[in-house]
């Protein structure tokens, strides 16, 4: 067993592994090794939504399911879970082939945030749900509180003011897509008919429309 990594996932995860296996496995990128973290990554997703999603119906009882899906969404999103991450010290645990490395994977937002659902999925399968609750709501304890109202998500705002101001739909469409699979960026344009128009780039595509969306919100509503 390597003492490092399972000295790291009982600090970060506070459980000492048993199945040391499954925390080996999370960590590793599909460039280093077949056995890598892509099933317990889609393992985790759902773990880490169920958590989240009883967190929010329990903290906001008088919340509709609208509200609670935006917060829902705002918080399991890849950026976020990749913030979480970096803030572990995840990168410096990744199993990662040559080429991957070469192109930064250790700071991908999407690499990093499969393998923090990934280990939350390893987490479930070794010490099961309590533990797994246990530590999303000690990794996310300061996020969830930090809207008092539920937040917007930049697309629907985008929306929403297009509709209010009589004005087309927003519309979106990729500019550039770059680099390699395992570590793609998206540059995508939003433009509202001929009124105004923003560019972002993101780790996918729903993130660049994202962003892009914000922008052009800041440009509107500035």
């Amino acid at each position: 067993m390597s003492g490092d990594l399972a000295d790291w996932v009982a600090r970060s995860l506070g459980a000492v592994p048993r199945d040391f296996a499954l925390y080996e496995r999370a960590v590793t990128h599909g460039s280093q090794a077949a056995a890598n973290y892509e099933r317990l990554e889609f393992l985790g997703d759902r773990v880490l939504g169920l958590t989240i999603a009883e967190w929010l119906f329990a903290r906001f009882p008088n919340e509709a399911e609208g509200a609670l899906s935006k917060r829902l969404n705002a918080l399991v999103t890849g950026p976020v879970c990749a913030e979480i991450a970096r803030e572990l010290s995840l990168p410096a645990q990744l199993k990662l082939g040559k080429q991957a490395r070469d192109d930064g994977a250790f700071d991908s937002d999407n690499v990093l945030g499969d393998a923090l659902e990934a280990l939350i999925g390893a987490l479930y399968l070794d010490h099961g749900l309590e533990a797994a609750r246990a530590a999303v709501r000690a990794l996310w304890a300061t996020r969830i509180e930090r809207d008092i109202r539920a937040p917007q998500h930049p697309k629907s705002a985008l929306q929403e003011w297009a509709a209010a101001h009589n004005r087309r739909p927003p519309e979106y469409s990729i500019v550039e897509r770059s680099g390699p699979h395992h570590a793609p960026r998206f540059t995508v344009q939003v433009t509202i008919g001929k009124l105004a128009e923003a560019t972002a780039t993101g780790a996918s595509k729903q993130e660049a429309e994202t962003a892009a969306a914000q922008a052009l919100l800041g440009q509107l509503e500035g």
